[in-house]
């Protein structure tokens, strides 16, 4: 097995470039430094540095090692953190992750109901779009997060799926467009409309709304794409299509547009928190999420 102190050796001579930089930083003798070095190439089996002049190149093994060096670096981090939350007499620390629209208008306001009885908890709080919340909790890199689930979808094993809203998406048009007389507009009425592609990257999100489309028959005739729902409002606003976005993206609404339900179908998101299994009957997660539920309006288990 690799040994954990000599690939924080090589961190510092690849980070510093020098044999000589890294064993002032380290506080060893350049020959100590150069020792574990060359007792870690023993043990990867490849050369790590090569000299360069008065300094040292890391190899592509060398590269590699200090990577892995960095991540089990960071670990070491978040343990001593743990460590510290215990002998200040803390309860404990609460990673969670979340998805840009739940971050503005779901998060903040269950963080500061959780906050109000948890004080002694530390939440570690941090959006991770474009990519899948989901995969924090998967990876074990965070204990709680709020996600876009498809219902005929499994979670990943180890991980456990709490309902928390059905957030339906609506229609947005500009002011003075003819379907704005309208209360609730028919999917199928957009058919021949121009659209504003609110969510680019492929994901749930953007899946909800072509398979919608889909499912009326037409696929929607993107002039635009805007990668945000309050970017997309501003296009629409100017009139250069329509769109369709999540409730939950709308807790400011352009001046320029006007918002509408839809209908045959009414297209809807599902928002789950997904929590690892090992700490679904944590009093602070149970906690948490009457919070959230609290914050989307669903009556809490208290």
């Amino acid at each position: 097995m690799l040994d954990v102190r000599r690939m924080q050796v090589l961190r510092a001579v690849v980070t510093t470039g020098s044999i000589t930089a890294a064993a002032v930083n380290l506080g060893y003798t350049p020959s100590a430094v150069s020792q574990q070095v060359s007792a870690l190439e023993k043990q990867a089996g490849l050369p790590l540095l090569d000299r360069v002049g008065r300094g040292v190149r890391p190899t592509v093994a060398g590269r590699l090692l200090t990577e892995h060096a960095a991540h089990i670096t960071d670990r070491l981090v978040e343990a001593e953190a743990a460590l510290a939350d215990l002998r200040a007499g803390r309860t404990g620390r609460l990673r969670v992750r979340y998805f840009a629209t739940a971050g503005a208008a779901l998060v903040p306001p269950a963080v500061a109901l959780f906050r109000a009885k948890h004080a002694d908890v530390q939440l570690d709080l941090k959006l991770t779009e474009p990519d899948d919340p989901m995969v924090e909790v998967a990876a074990g890199r965070a204990d709680v997060a709020i996600v876009v689930h498809h219902r005929d979808s499994e979670p990943p094993r180890g991980v456990h799926l709490v309902h928390l809203l059905d957030d339906p998406y609506l229609a947005v048009l500009p002011r003075g467009h003819e379907l704005a007389r309208k209360r609730v507009v028919d999917l199928a009425d957009l058919a021949e409309q121009q659209w504003v592609d609110a969510v680019t990257p492929p994901g749930p999100c953007r899946d909800i709304v072509l398979n919608a489309c889909a499912g009326t028959g037409f696929a929607p005739n993107i002039v635009v794409e805007a990668d945000d729902y309050p970017t997309a409002q501003g296009f629409v606003a100017a009139g250069l299509g329509v769109t369709i976005v999540p409730k939950l993206s709308l807790g400011v609404v352009h001046p320029g547009v006007v918002v509408r339900k839809l209908r045959h179908p009414e297209p809807t998101r599902t928002i789950c928190a997904a929590i690892r299994e090992e700490g679904v009957a944590s009093p602070a997660v149970v906690s948490l999420l009457d919070a959230l539920k609290a914050s989307s309006g669903r009556p809490t288990a208290g």
